[in-house]
């Protein structure tokens, strides 16, 4: 791990965390208080997925009240629907798309540039790529709703960047970076990060998976399934002040903070060292010259009674996101009797809600409609010209290699005829 005595001789790597992203908010916010030279002398903030989102928020000198602003909202809306994620309202990519190009300033492109790292997963044949370098603002959102592209999940044509079909980086290197030692690793599952919450669990079995290794818990499992179905924004709410907490725990620990604050929301006394000695429970790595103190305690959400008193700013921004509208008529559809006449209602109001988002996103999507079709032609054609070369060479006994045709290209697509220059 780097000394922070360099600037850019660490980065900072947020893992993908769908709707629990807000715990990124809580670490950025805390970094940004307490030792704001660890965002601001970064080389490079990598991220996936929504880790992506929350280093551009930071690069672009984005709020906190922003932030919680923005990722509870798309909450509040999913839980405004009667079936949730189910609801064929629910566009997840049409709403980050539309809220990047309404809140990115003109000139985004060029702060990400050379200091964010955007993970991507290339569609044809499963690798990873970061993008680090965007030409205009349009190409960072393009790469920004690649990146949050889940299949299936968020639908079935893949997003277009610089001619080629990207998915969601989490599927192929969820924690990007380039010097393992010298990266801070963020994330909201429990396992061998930098900053990521405490493990209760007795269990020591690890899954590595898209070079992320999460512990297999209950806890961790809970969290896998919040990522994709969003609980109450009070849930996520607290999910960030927990990322306040974890951040504090990783600066205390590596003695880039001078008070303990965390002994003194643990109501313990931090332990004294004798002189020229030291501490027990504290490892020093030779290499690094760093003194890790690992007797730091863990603080979780409920040992903090007022969290305004640690961070105003924050518990300000948590709270605002928090608030529903208040008029007669949007209580009464949150109340016992309003939810029951809404699954009342729905043999009724279902079928004319499916034909009327469809058809509006049938109308969005044929500007792109040609070239969606043009490729997903091409991946057929690919597609039967290698079963049919498969199952010549089964039946004859043959080699004859099949052509070499990307799953994702497409024979008649002339960009892809021309040579490069």
């Amino acid at each position: 791990m780097s000394t922070f005595e360099t600037d850019g001789s660490w980065s900072v790597s947020f893992t993908g965390a769908g709707f629990l992203a807000i715990y990124h908010v809580g670490v950025c916010q805390c970094l940004r208080e307490r030792a704001p030279r660890i965002l601001q002398g970064a080389r490079r903030l990598y991220g996936s997925s929504s880790g992506a989102l929350s280093a551009l928020a930071f690069t672009c000198g984005k709020s906190v009240d922003f932030c919680c602003f923005h990722l509870l909202g798309m909450v509040k809306v999913i839980h405004q629907l009667s079936l949730g994620i189910f609801h064929p309202a629910f566009a997840p990519i049409e709403f980050i798309a539309k809220e990047l190009h309404a809140t990115l300033p003109a000139n985004a492109h060029i702060l990400a540039s050379g200091k964010l790292g955007i993970s991507v997963t290339r569609w044809s044949d499963g690798q990873n790529v970061i993008f680090s370098d965007f030409a205009t603002r349009n190409e960072l959102i393009q790469a920004l709703v690649c990146t949050t592209y889940v299949p299936f999940y968020c639908g079935v044509i893949p997003p277009e960047f610089r001619g080629e079909r990207y998915v969601d980086g989490g599927l192929s290197n969820n924690v990007p970076f380039e010097d393992a030692k010298s990266t801070i690793t963020v994330s909201p599952f429990c396992g061998t990060y930098d900053i990521c919450p405490q493990s209760t669990s007795a269990s020591f079995l690890e899954m590595n998976l898209s070079n992320t290794s999460i512990r297999l818990s209950t806890s961790n499992f809970s969290m896998l399934m919040c990522s994709l179905f969003p609980p109450s924004p009070e849930t996520l709410a607290d999910l960030g002040r927990q990322g306040y907490l974890d951040a504090m725990r990783f600066l205390e620990r590596r003695g880039l903070t001078k008070e303990p604050i965390l002994w003194v929301l643990a109501l313990k006394e931090p332990p004294a060292s004798a002189e020229g000695a030291q501490d027990e429970g504290c490892d020093h790595d030779t290499k690094a010259d760093l003194v890790f103190n690992w007797t730091v305690p863990n603080v979780s959400v409920k040992d903090v009674p007022n969290f305004e008193m640690l961070t105003p700013e924050m518990e300000a921004a948590l709270r605002k996101a928090c608030v529903r509208k208040s008029s007669a008529w949007a209580r009464f559809w949150r109340s016992g009797p309003g939810q029951v006449l809404t699954y009342l209602l729905l043999p009724w109001t279902l079928p004319l809600e499916y034909v009327y988002f469809r058809s509006r996103r049938v109308m969005l999507w044929l500007p792109d409609a040609p070239a969606d079709l043009r490729w997903i032609h091409g991946l057929l054609t690919s597609s039967a010209l290698k079963l049919y070369w498969r199952t010549k060479a089964q039946l004859l006994g043959t080699a004859s290699p099949p052509p070499t045709t990307s799953l994702a290209a497409n024979p008649l697509d002339p960009k892809q005829a021309t040579p490069e220059d």
